[in-house]
């Protein structure tokens, strides 16, 4: 059986927020074998256009395995949450992969009522720096916000208390 440990589903706003505070993605090949994006996160990637923050950073990432189709969502997710968010949870539990990365609250109440592990931006940075990853904490929640991330003053204290 594949080792499902090092594989994360992930949604739209930590891979713009990974892209903001260090101008990659290479952060995630580094921590995970396999980083799997729903059709639906893709989409809400694209959206904004060829001029959207963080395209040209998404589109060179030719590791990321994005699903190339939509996924059918269970009602309960897709009245709860955004496209992106349900995509996520739905496609960790339909393909039985146990970590997702969801840095939004509702999103990340209702991954654990599902049975999900939980990661998200901070989290991965945090892990990142861990591992011998060259990255500062403070200057990457700078560049974080200063491209229009919102981080709560307790994400910030817990990032910055573990750094």
């Amino acid at each position: 059986m594949p080792d499902s440990t090092k594989v994360v589903v992930i949604n739209t706003t930590p891979l713009i927020a990974l892209t903001a505070a260090i101008g990659n993605l290479d952060v995630l090949r580094s921590l995970y074998t396999r980083v799997v994006v729903p059709y639906e996160v893709a989409e809400e990637i694209r959206a904004g256009g060829r001029e959207a923050f963080g395209l040209d950073v998404f589109e060179q990432a030719s590791w990321l395995e994005i699903k190339p189709n939509p996924i059918i969502l269970q009602p309960y997710l897709r009245n709860s949450l955004d496209r992106g968010e349900a995509s996520v949870i739905q496609t960790a539990l339909q393909e039985s992969l146990h970590l997702v990365c969801i840095d939004e609250m509702v999103g990340r109440r209702i991954a654990r009522l599902s049975g999900l592990n939980l990661t998200g931006s901070i989290g991965i940075l945090l892990k990142a720096k861990s591992m011998g990853y060259p990255l500062s904490i403070p200057e990457a929640l700078d560049r974080m916000r200063a491209h229009g991330i919102w981080l709560s003053q307790s994400v910030i204290r817990f990032a910055l208390e573990h750094d």
